[in-house]
């Protein structure tokens, strides 16, 4: 896309402006690092423009503290004060979802990612949000606690304008079909390559 044209305008019947603010299913996967930080940086820029933004994290512990989390509180704290941008939420869905040892069985850890998806459905069905953040996503459908088939329909008929991202490794085909945007991150060199383990401010 020389220039932010399109190479191809579709016969759709949609003008350039219906056909440019059509909401977008959006998907960031593969094994290098970068999924979720390009997924808050499309919030950001949906913040600046006044949009409510919804994030839902899906495998991160509760306890696992993220930089875009406090981030993106002040910022939802911004809104509120001077109504700077849009309002933000940002939620954990469950205990458990993480490499870390948590309590529980994996009844109950889908169970509850079970329960996250639900509400995600509500709010979708409800409007609430103008981009969801659905953070590691793909997992809770990789391992057969959230069905495929019912994500891609709920989000492929969402109503109004709402746009969707989600982020995590191997994303199912059908998802990607559905999709209007995929990226895959694919790893050239990683620190960890040579033992180096994260770092404050650029894993975390």
């Amino acid at each position: 896309m020389p220039k932010g044209q399109p190479s191809v305008v579709p016969q759709d019947g949609l003008t350039t402006r219906q056909r440019r603010n059509r909401p977008l299913l959006m998907v960031h996967t593969g094994e290098m690092k970068g999924k979720s930080t390009a997924a808050f940086g499309m919030a950001l820029r949906g913040w600046n423009q006044g949009w409510n933004i919804g994030v839902f994290q899906f495998v991160k512990s509760a306890k696992w503290k993220v930089g875009e989390e406090s981030a993106f509180k002040a910022l939802g704290q911004l809104h509120e004060a001077t109504g700077q941008g849009g309002p933000v939420e940002w939620h954990k869905m469950g205990e458990g979802w993480s490499w870390s040892r948590k309590a529980g069985t994996e009844e109950d850890h889908a169970a509850d990612a079970l329960e996250g998806w639900r509400e995600i459905q509500r709010r979708i069905q409800a409007e609430t949000h103008d981009l969801y953040v659905l953070d590691e996503f793909t997992y809770p459908m990789k391992w057969g606690w959230v069905d495929v088939d019912e994500v891609v329909e709920t989000l492929t008929n969402r109503p109004g304008h709402q746009y969707v991202v989600i982020t995590g490794r191997n994303a199912d085909q059908r998802l990607l079909d559905a999709a209007d945007l995929v990226t895959e991150m694919t790893k050239v060199k990683h620190p960890m390559d040579a033992g180096q383990k994260g770092q404050k401010g650029i894993e975390w």
